[in-house]
């Protein structure tokens, strides 16, 4: 995605931090002889398992419609917007997966709507490959997308965009932010790929101790010798005359290991994912919870919360109003059994739930009339509503 703006020298300043963010050919940033762009930086072990585990939790949260009706939020029937929003081939799950995906790693995720429905709303909207678009605009307005050199209105395309800033219409990405931490890990990758694959030599000095000095032509064939003999992990032969020094060895694969273990940690930073999360190495050492639930409710509140709140808001425009959609997050936060089993008891004690909707959670039938004679035979100072609703049935 490239960005084409005004007169006006504070966002064609800003703009210029968007140019080559998107492409496979387009560079974002370069590290040595490493080029950072949105494809390369997926080589990068913590950028995917970042970028797929956001993209995992958003798209598999349930999407529920609501509107209030005198105060009372009542869930409406979702349209087919918000069921094969890419059309019978792309159901919900992986139009959000691929969205999020792009959001999360270029900050912007662009589709064209393709069909409308009786309001004149979206009902189809097909994603696009951000390597294709081209914006044009103006201070903070976006006047005109061209997309595989087709030439399209703002009203005619879907637009979401996250890290955003003043002054700029389109998204920030932190890939090419993070160019730097993606290139250094990628460069040492790089230095171990190259190192094995000449036989995991490294560069040294070969020394004749027996000459002070040696002529151009002796100093070549000498290392033209060494280098044919090991580049096939052959065996360099030769007397008492020469020694080999490596060069820095120790100090090479400090710097290796911690690179490597650096760039892990911080594009987890870069990317909103606890290290942790994605197996990184910490220097807190190993971090514990109390159990799951808390682990992955620190997840939702402070990484992925903000950004389903604004997919919350985006999706909504998309509806009738005052309608609105919801992110259903129990879906990350699933308990285990025993915990289940206690907050349901809560719920029902407390009449925030009912029996019959705590039956439907654990996916299991309402009470027949046989199952509620038999609670009130077998707990007969109970009344219905604290019957229990976890045992089997």
């Amino acid at each position: 995605m490239s960005l084409l703006f005004g007169r006006q020298k504070r966002v064609a300043d800003l703009a210029a931090l968007q140019l080559a963010l998107y492409g496979r050919n387009r560079i974002t940033g370069k590290v040595g002889s490493i080029h950072v762009t949105p494809d390369t930086a997926l080589r990068h072990s913590a950028v995917w398992a970042c970028l797929r585990l956001r993209a995992d939790l958003v798209s598999t949260m349930p999407i529920d419609v609501y509107r209030r009706v005198n105060g009372a939020q009542l869930e409406m029937p979702k349209p087919p917007v918000l069921v094969s929003p890419g059309g019978d081939r792309m159901l919900i799950q992986e139009w959000m997966y691929s969205t999020q995906f792009d959001l999360d790693r270029l900050g912007n995720t662009i589709g064209i709507i393709t069909e409308r429905d009786g309001q004149n709303l979206p009902k189809r909207i097909d994603l696009v490959s951000m390597d294709d678009v081209t914006v044009r605009g103006s201070y903070s307005d976006i006047l005109e997308y061209r997309i595989r050199g087709k030439q399209y209105d703002p009203e005619h395309i879907w637009h979401e965009k996250q890290f955003t800033v003043a002054g700029l219409p389109v998204g920030l990405s932190p890939i090419a932010y993070a160019a730097w931490s993606i290139g250094g890990y990628l460069s040492a990758q790089k230095f171990a790929n190259d190192w094995f694959g000449n036989g995991a030599q490294h560069s040294g000095v070969l020394k004749n101790v027996t000459k002070q000095t040696l002529t151009p032509e002796e100093s070549d064939v000498a290392k033209t010798r060494y280098r044919e003999a090991v580049a096939d992990r052959d065996i360099f032969v030769t007397g008492k005359d020469w020694e080999f020094a490596f060069a820095n060895t120790a100090g090479t694969q400090a710097s290796f290991i911690e690179e490597k273990q650096y760039g892990i940690s911080d594009l987890a930073r870069f990317l909103g994912v606890p290290g942790d999360m994605i197996d990184a190495a910490t220097s807190k050492g190993s971090i514990t919870y109390a159990n799951v639930t808390q682990r992955n409710l620190q997840l939702l509140i402070m990484n992925i919360g903000p950004a389903i709140v604004r997919r919350e808001a985006a999706l909504s425009t998309i509806l009738p109003q005052p309608r609105y959609v919801k992110l259903n997050t129990d879906a990350i936060l699933r308990m285990d059994p025993a915990a289940v089993v206690t907050s349901l008891a809560a719920q029902i004690e407390g009449r925030f739930l009912a029996p019959s909707e705590a039956r439907e959670i654990q996916n299991r039938p309402p009470f027949t009339p046989e199952q509620e004679a038999e609670f009130d035979r077998l707990f007969p100072s109970r009344s219905s509503s604290t019957a229990p609703t976890g045992g089997p049935s």
